[in-house]
Parts: C-alpha cells; structure tokens; sequence
C-alpha cells in the first residue's frame, strides 16, 4: 500500500491539526492497547501501574507519538529514516512486530475521538495507509 502525494499532504495536514495534543492521544493510544491487547503488558512488566493515568503510560504514549511525528518528516523514506527505532525494537526491545499494527490500530481509535470532524473517510484512508507504511518501516530489522 503506497501512499500518494495527495495521502501525504493528507497525513502532514491533519497532522499539523493535532500535534498540540499528541501527549493524551499518545497516552490514551498506549494504554487502550493495553487493556484491549493484554498480551501487550508483557513488554511493560516492569512499570508498577498500566492503569491510564500512570506517569509511565503518559511519559512512554508522549515518546511514541514524538515518534510519530518524526516519522511523518521522513514520510518520503520511512524505512531509511527509521532504520535506528528498527534496530532498536527488534534487538534491543524484541518487541513482537504485530504489535505495531496493534498500537497504530489504536492510534486511529484515538484520533477519531479526539478529531470526529477532521478524521474524514479520506484522511482516515491516509493515515491508515501511513501507519501501515510505518509498521512496515518499524519491522524492517526483523527480516
């Protein structure tokens, strides 16, 4: 799935929109896949509280949309630009590369409840092609 010139203007667009809250849709994001994906808690055993108001789950849902937003700079060549957050998540981490889907899935969930208006069917089609993009890039480590 290739993302065209309109699905990235589409991406950096609406992303330009909600960059301002990326703290709590991060957070939200993180700790929604933690309780509909519980298997996921096992990459984050050694935090003391997974509930959603946990300083970890907000500090660590800040990071990955920072790294979200990253990656939409370097949507012209995700998996160069990504090629250090592979390495690190798959020798380091050894995080099971299906759960990108899993947290870009809740991403989504996240952004529609955040931005009902904004997240168009057209820009729902983008971003989700963007993220698949971006889990592609992110497992690229693991071939």
């Amino acid at each position: 799935m290739s993302l065209s010139a309109k699905d990235k203007a589409r991406v950096r667009n609406f992303w330009d929109k909600v960059s301002h809250q990326i703290d709590a849709i991060g957070s939200g994001a993180l700790s929604r896949m933690i309780a509909v994906y519980p298997q996921t808690k096992t990459y984050f055993a050694h935090w003391s509280d997974l509930g959603p108001d946990s300083p970890d789950i907000k500090r660590h849902g800040k990071v990955i949309l920072g790294g979200v937003s990253d990656a939409i700079e370097k949507i012209d060549d995700l998996k160069g630009g990504l090629i250090n957050l592979s390495e690190l998540h798959a020798f380091q981490l050894r995080v099971d590369p299906a759960n990108f889907k899993l947290l870009t899935h809740n991403i989504l969930v996240m952004l529609a409840i955040y931005y009902p208006n904004e997240f168009t069917p057209e820009v729902h089609r983008s971003m989700d092609k963007f993220f698949s993009r971006l889990a592609l890039a992110l497992a690229e480590k693991y071939r």
